[in-house]
């Protein structure tokens, strides 16, 4: 049921603290395409775009104060095209669970989603970046259709 992304895409930003410098710094060296999309991001990491880059970013919360599920909220609600995540591999995260929602989330809704600069480069670069696309729907029907087998009753009485 994909309605189809429009050429102004709804571009998601994340980055967990050590990963910040490489967002921003990739974010700096694609402002020009960024400024022309709606910007969502985390916490302080919007901050950041929004006070050194001068671009307009809807704040969410923090990651673990709840951004995380926001920004998971977003995407299943289809407000988000594109997830641009940049996540340290070299940390342990105590929202460990929230970056995976993420992940799962992007993967279940078929949006795009760059969880390094590599990625994110080649992401952005896409003639399809800038254009109407429509995606592929992924047919969950049968998950949805599937026979839950009962529980045994356990209520006294």
């Amino acid at each position: 049921m994909a309605a189809g992304m429009r050429p102004r895409k709804r571009i998601g930003l994340i980055a967990h603290d050590a990963r910040k410098p490489d967002l921003l710094d990739w974010a700096a060296v694609h402002r020009d395409r960024l400024a022309v999309h709606d910007l969502w991001a985390t916490g302080t990491t919007g901050g950041l775009i929004a006070d050194r880059l001068g671009l307009p970013v809807t704040r969410l919360k923090s990651g673990p104060l709840g951004g995380d599920q926001q920004m998971g909220a977003l995407i299943a609600d289809g407000g988000l095209d594109v997830l641009i995540f940049f996540a340290d591999p070299m940390s342990a995260m105590p929202h460990d669970v929230d970056v995976k929602a993420l992940v799962r989330l992007s993967t279940v809704y078929n949006i795009a989603m760059a969880c390094n600069r590599s990625t994110a480069d080649f992401l952005i670069a896409s003639p399809l970046f800038d254009a109407a696309y429509t995606p592929v729907d992924t047919d969950y029907a049968r998950y949805l259709e599937r026979v839950v087998p009962m529980l045994p009753d356990r209520s006294p009485g």
